[in-house]
């Protein structure tokens, strides 16, 4: 439920294909009332703030513009996108020192510009990348949160709606962990509507292994994508303006993102994407599931594994 009361505002920092992409999504949403790009290619923001003005009058009446890493001064929420993209061959992990680098750059000014609002993260490896910026911003961890593991969340729901014949809207299934290779399904807590997913993927000759198998191609699909056409961007850029949405609109509403865990699953000090209650205040509380063993055993291997690059990220950086 929409509870907006008040002038909100937010700061996208990266104007880059999932940058442009996120801003042309808020021009449509209910919440915002101002956007503001801010970019090192300050000519392809300011051109990318009057070509948005023009999709006012079909959308929703706002205002745009390019702006400086001072304008978070006021800003309620701040969507950093800025980054090194993901080349071909190339995995997420693979971008961690140049990418935290690029980092350090835009939180310090952030910070400095007297910014007292959210931080929401989709540069990549987002789970790092929204682990740094928590310590280098010292903020709450409620007020720092990752896309996590959203899109992977969403890719999967997809492919299961294509396997079982549904609309990916009545699939209740997470995927955790990892935005990377050590991400998995939940499937024990997997519904479709009122039903089990494993009881209707069994009812239609599916078995956990078929269902893992779809599970692994989802998985791969940024990669496909990537290998397309270059860069994933859409789908990510989606699932930033449904977070958005949730924050500035203070839905109370139920989202998988990346989100500070403080021993749920048995995991301390580090973003990984879990189901997480989003309002105005960030991530108001996170909603663990309640795993079997085995799963708790992913998501273990999954913390183990980003917890390694994380210390070893920001000892050399």
């Amino acid at each position: 439920m929409l509870k907006q009361t008040k002038y909100q505002k937010v700061v996208l920092v990266g104007d880059g294909s999932v940058g442009s992409s996120y801003a042309l999504l808020m021009m449509q949403q209910p919440v915002m009332d101002e956007l503001v790009i801010v970019d090192i290619a300050k000519d392809h923001s300011a051109g990318d703030a009057i070509d948005l003005e023009d999709t006012q009058l079909w959308g929703q009446p706002k205002w745009v513009h390019a702006g400086t890493y001072a304008d978070a001064k006021d800003a309620d929420l701040v969507v950093i996108t800025a980054g090194v993209p993901r080349k071909p061959g190339e995995s997420r992990l693979d971008l961690v020192s140049k990418n935290l680098k690029i980092l350090k750059s835009i939180v310090s000014p952030v910070v400095e510009s007297g910014f007292d609002g959210i931080f929401l993260v989709a540069a990549n490896p987002v789970d790092i990348l929204t682990a740094a910026t928590q310590k280098l911003s010292g903020f709450p961890t409620n007020r720092v949160l990752g896309t996590g593991t959203s899109l992977d969340t969403v890719r999967l729901r997809v492919a299961l709606g294509k396997q079982l014949g549904v609309a990916p809207q009545t699939l209740n299934v997470n995927v955790i962990g990892e935005h990377g290779d050590t991400q998995f399904a939940a499937y024990s807590h997997a519904m479709v509507g009122h039903e089990k997913l494993l009881d209707v993927a069994r009812s239609k000759g599916l078995s956990l292994a078929d269902l893992q198998a779809t599970e692994a191609g989802a998985r791969k699909k940024g990669g496909q994508i990537i290998g397309l056409k270059g860069a994933t961007f859409y789908g990510v850029a989606t699932c930033l303006a449904r977070i958005t949405r949730a924050i500035l609109g203070n839905e109370d509403t139920v989202l998988p993102v990346g989100a500070y865990l403080d021993g749920e699953y048995g995991v301390k000090d580090l973003y990984l994407g879990t189901p997480a209650l989003i309002n105005a205040q960030g991530v108001a509380r996170v909603l663990p599931l309640d795993l079997t063993a085995e799963e708790r055993g992913k998501m273990l291997d999954s913390a183990a594994a980003m917890k390694q690059v994380l210390d070893d990220a920001m000892a050399v950086n």
